[in-house]
């Protein structure tokens, strides 16, 4: 039995919580898993893990040697990174999950660079606005809008996306150009919405000015749960939108969009980056937060120093 890989295996099964995923998620069959958890407890003369037919728990001495075993393989991992030469850059499959928009504007026109640093990094994109569960789909860390406040991730808040409101040129040939935000609740104008897909509550519409704040009650005949989506609903005529500037502004530069009521200003959205609590980051998960940031940093406008926090209420 290797015992790294029989520590890994062990790892990955408290951090799924199924012999499936883990094994999915290592690329090995549930079957070898299996096997090195089995010979690691014979190994160690303990149980690690209570195996029922719905669910794999952990023991109390396992719970124990899972937290020194997370910590010998970060040590592992920094070990070889740390060598000097092109064979210690990090690598390995990296999982992540960042909004649709981002990942289209930001993210992937900046890869090259990135793959050209660090070319023994695999990394495997996920595009979407869902709300992923990191635990159970064992993704290394995900970019979201907005805080997060689950109680089972370490999030650092990254920057914060100004905020517009905008419309298509032929959206306002039909409906008209509204001179305030309120004419927007006229029957003749429409807003696009956008929920948030987990809990599919559609986000608010507010704008403030001098101390002022008011949310317009506009019709929302559609409304829709992802990024690209509800730029593509805007750029079609099919209402007014609440928009990150950086995904407005090249299409307002072409003509495409006009910025209306630029004299209010909306609440900027808070862009943060998440990890599991429980996972030790690796040298090739700290790299690429490390690029991240920057990258951030170099697109948006950051409204406040980073900050690191352990959720408290989910």
């Amino acid at each position: 039995m290797d015992r790294f890989d029989a520590m890994q295996a062990f790892a990955r099964v408290v951090e799924t919580g199924s012999f499936t995923k883990a094994a999915e998620t290592l690329h090995m069959s549930r079957t070898s898993v299996t096997q090195s958890v089995q010979q690691l407890e014979a190994r160690l003369r303990v149980r690690l893990l209570n195996r029922t037919t719905r669910k794999v728990g952990v023991t109390v001495d396992g719970a124990a040697y899972y937290e020194r075993v997370v910590r010998l393989l970060a040590d592992l991992d920094d070990a070889e990174t740390s060598l000097p030469g092109a064979s210690a850059l990090p690598r390995g499959r990296l999982r992540v999950d960042v909004p649709s928009p981002f990942a289209s504007t930001i993210l992937i026109p900046a890869l090259p660079a990135f793959q050209a640093r660090y070319p023994d990094i695999q990394l495997q994109l996920g595009v979407s606005d869902r709300m992923v569960d990191l635990i159970d789909d064992y993704v290394d860390c995900v970019v979201r809008g907005g805080e997060i406040t689950h109680q089972s991730l370490v999030a650092r808040h990254i920057g914060d996306l100004a905020l517009g409101v905008y419309a298509s040129p032929g959206y306002l040939a039909q409906a008209g150009v509204p001179a305030h935000p309120l004419d927007l609740e006229a029957p003749c104008h429409r807003v696009v919405g956008f929920s948030l897909s987990r809990t599919r509550r559609v986000l608010p519409c507010t704008l403030q000015r001098h101390g002022k704040r008011i949310e317009i009650q506009a019709r929302q005949p559609l409304v829709v749960d992802d990024g690209n989506a509800y730029l593509a609903a805007g750029l079609a005529g099919l209402g007014a939108l609440w928009l990150p500037v950086y995904m407005a502004e090249a299409h307002e530069a072409r003509g495409e969009l006009v910025a209306l009521f630029p004299e209010w200003q909306i609440d900027p959205m808070s862009l943060s980056l998440a990890f599991p609590a429980n996972r030790h980051v690796s040298a090739k998960l700290r790299v690429f937060i490390d690029w991240v940031v920057d990258l951030v940093a170099r697109h948006v406008p950051v409204g406040a120093p980073p900050r690191v926090h352990r959720s408290e209420s989910a």
